[in-house]
C-alpha cells in the first residue's frame, strides 16, 4: 500500500527493503540531474531514461537486488535476501563495488551484533551477503583477487528449539497491551496463531482467505508449506481447545491483513518487547511458535506420526527432535510431583 502522503510504501511484509530500493533509486536520479545540469544540458525524461540504461556503474545494492528479483528463489527466500539488503543499507546507505572489503563484511557483522540480532541470524545474513560478492565476482564486478570471503569465516552456533511451556504461553494469552503498547498486538495474535497451529512464519504470511476451508461445518487450514511444498491439513477446532479460531473470528472480514504482518526481523524485535511486558525472560523469536506448538503436542501425548503430519514434515526424524527437547520440563514437572 502506497502512503501517499510519506510517499513511502506500508502495510508490506518486505517494506523496509522496499523503501530502501525506492530510496536509492532517486539518490541515483538526483546524482543524474546533477551531472547534467552541470553539462549544461536540458534535462528531459528521455534523457534520463537514456542515462539509466547507458550507465555501467551499477551499485552493489542495486546488482544485489537485482540478482535477487531474477532469481529462482522462492518469495519467501527473496523477502529473506531483501531483509539482508534493508540491513546492509541501514549500516552503509550508498555501497559500491569497491567497497566490498575484508574490513566491510567484519564491520556490518559488528553493526549486525550492536543491532541486537543473535550468532545464527547474523550468520544468516553474512550468508546472504556472501552469495551477493560472489555473484558479482562471477559477472567481473569484483576482481576475484580482493574476495573479502578469502578471510572471513562466518560463524554458526548449533540450533537450540527454544519453546515455550503452558505458563509462558499462559502470559502471553494474559499480557496487556495498552497504549503506545497496543501497535504490538497484531504481532502477538500472529505469533500465538502459529503457536496454536505450528506454521512458520513464511506460511503464515502467505496465507489467505481461500485456505481457511469449511468441512462438515469445521474449519480447516489448508495450505502448501512454503518451504517443503508439502500440502498440510489442520483442523482447527482440534488444536489447543480451537484458540486459532477464537483470534480468526477476532480478525473475521479481515484475514488479509491479519496474515500480512512485518517482515521477520521486525517482528522478532517486537517479541523481544512483547516477551518482556508478558514477564517473561526466555529469548524467543517468531519461529518459536512453531517449536512451541511441536514440542507441547508431544507433551499433550499426541503421537510423533500425527505431529508429523500437522507440521508438514518429510522426514519422521525431524519431528522426533521435539521429543527430545521436552527431558528437562518432564524432570521439572515429576519434581512438582514429588514435593505434592
Amino acid at each position: 500500500q502506497w502512503d501517499v502522503k510519506r510517499k513511502i510504501i506500508k502495510d508490506h511484509p518486505n517494506q523496509d527493503a522496499l523503501n530502501g530500493m525506492l530510496n536509492e533509486f532517486i539518490i541515483e536520479l538526483e546524482k543524474k540531474e546533477l551531472s547534467l545540469w552541470r553539462q549544461g544540458k536540458t534535462i528531459t525524461l528521455s534523457l534520463i531514461k537514456e542515462e539509466f540504461k547507458s550507465n555501467t556503474d551499477a551499485s552493489f545494492l542495486g546488482f544485489a537486488r537485482k540478482e535477487i528479483m531474477s532469481s529462482q528463489l522462492k518469495d519467501s527466500t527473496k523477502r529473506n535476501h531483501l531483509t539482508t539488503i534493508s540491513l546492509l543499507q541501514s549500516f552503509k546507505p550508498t555501497i559500491e563495488f569497491e567497497d566490498l572489503t575484508y574490513n566491510f563484511v567484519t564491520d556490518f557483522e559488528k553493526f549486525l551484533y550492536e543491532s541486537g540480532y543473535q550468532t545464527n541470524t547474523v550468520a544468516k545474513h553474512m550468508k546472504h551477503l556472501k552469495s551477493f560478492v560472489n555473484a558479482a565476482i562471477n559477472k567481473g564486478y569484483i576482481d576475484p583477487n580482493n574476495y573479502a570471503f578469502r578471510r572471513y569465516k562466518i560463524k554458526m552456533k548449533e540450533g537450540k528449539h527454544v519453546f515455550l511451556l503452558p505458563e509462558e504461553m499462559k502470559k502471553l494469552e494474559e499480557v496487556s497491551l495498552t497504549g503506545r503498547n497496543s501497535c504490538l498486538e497484531h504481532t502477538l495474535d500472529a505469533f500465538l496463531f502459529c503457536c496454536y497451529t505450528g506454521l512458520r512464519y513464511s506460511d503464515f504470511v502467505n496465507l489467505n482467505e481461500k485456505n481457511i476451508v469449511k468441512m462438515d461445518g469445521k474449519l480447516w487450514l489448508i495450505f502448501d508449506s512454503v518451504k517443503t511444498g508439502t500440502e498440510v491439513k489442520l483442523p482447527l477446532n482440534l488444536l489447543f481447545e480451537g484458540k486459532a479460531l477464537t483470534l480468526l473470528q477476532k480478525y473475521q472480514g479481515k484475514w488479509s491483513s491479519f496474515f500480512s504482518i512485518k517482515n521477520n526481523s521486525s517482528v522478532n524485535k517486537e517479541l523481544i518487547r512483547i516477551g518482556k511486558l508478558a514477564k517473561i525472560s526466555k529469548h524467543f523469536s517468531f519461529h518459536s511458535a512453531r517449536h512451541t506448538n511441536a514440542t507441547l503436542l508431544i507433551y499433550k501425548g499426541a503421537n510423533i506420526t500425527t505431529v508429523q503430519k500437522l507440521l508438514g514434515h518429510k522426514n519422521l526424524a525431524t519431528t522426533q527432535i521435539y521429543g527430545e527437547v521436552m527431558g528437562s520440563t518432564i524432570i521439572r514437572d515429576l519434581k512438582k510431583c514429588q514435593k505434592r
